[in-house]
């Protein structure tokens, strides 16, 4: 007995009529849903897991401080670029820096006897040896012993005290401090001690400024005399970088230290009455 055709659910083909009656039955395998493939599929179909996963990736992670910074009204424009460019005094001191040391290198021609002027280098260290401070001290003791005025056993103790007031400052600066000398230079130096194998301040120049500073103020020198002073003081500073001992912000810094030493040695001048009073204990 044949059906009716409003029972037909069939086409040709073999596949089923919308319209009819029968449900889709899938002809893939059955999915185990307590498999952990199926369990990594729908961790990754949910939202909250796809945003935690894209919270933990390398480029989210690299935007977030400034994402969460522009968030919170923290990051203005004018911060992050503070942070990112270096410190333009930083900048400023490590030029300066790097043309101390190329100018000083470039100057250093004495620094050997190999030198482009290695034949000057004795003249050199003749004048190194004039702003030493071992013949400084002995000729203001030496003066301060043969003086037989008052005035002039004042002015040469106060040189002295200023002359040790200058080897206590240079001594502590450059303990402080501790600035190699340079890599040209030669130790053959005269006279030297512990702290001398820093360069920072140079101890010529603080001597040569205070003591040009403390001649011109209290000898009477004629006009050649004074300008004859003047240029020893510079030439005792550019021997200093000529030979390789210093760079040239020592010696700058170095007669500037100088010019501030004479004023200290003026505040504490001693008087004709404490040179008096001192001279009598000491006798």
């Amino acid at each position: 007995m044949h059906s009716p055709k409003a029972k037909n659910t069939g086409r040709r083909d073999g596949s089923p009529v919308l319209g009819g009656s029968f449900e889709f039955v899938s002809l893939t395998k059955p999915v185990n849903r307590s498999s952990p493939r199926h369990l990594l599929q729908r961790q990754g179909s949910d939202p909250t897991t796809a945003r935690l996963r894209a919270s933990e990736s390398p480029l989210r992670r690299r935007g977030s401080g400034s994402s969460t910074g522009s968030a919170s009204g923290q990051g203005t424009p004018e911060e992050d670029g503070i942070r990112l460019n270096p410190s333009l005094i930083g900048i400023s001191l490590s030029s300066l820096l790097a043309i101390d040391l190329w100018l000083s290198k470039r100057l250093s021609v004495c620094a050997c006897e190999d030198s482009s002027w290695g034949s000057v280098r004795p003249l050199m260290k003749l004048v190194e040896v004039s702003g030493h401070g071992i013949p400084w001290l002995a000729g203001a003791a030496y003066s301060l012993y043969k003086s037989d005025t008052a005035a002039g056993q004042e002015i040469m103790l106060n040189l002295l005290v200023g002359l040790l007031l200058d080897l206590i400052l240079v001594g502590i600066v450059k303990a402080v401090v501790r600035r190699r000398r340079p890599a040209h230079n030669q130790m053959d130096m005269f006279a030297t001690f512990s702290v001398d194998r820093y360069s920072f301040p140079s101890g010529h120049a603080t001597r040569a400024a205070m003591c040009g500073r403390f001649l011109l103020a209290h000898l009477v020198l004629a006009a050649p005399l004074r300008v004859l002073v003047l240029l020893w003081v510079g030439l005792v500073g550019l021997s200093r970088v000529l030979l390789g001992r210093h760079n040239v912000t020592d010696v700058l810094f170095g007669f500037w230290m100088g010019y501030c030493q004479y004023n200290l040695v003026e505040i504490l001048w001693f008087s004709p009455q404490t040179l008096q009073g001192l001279l009598g204990h000491l006798a």
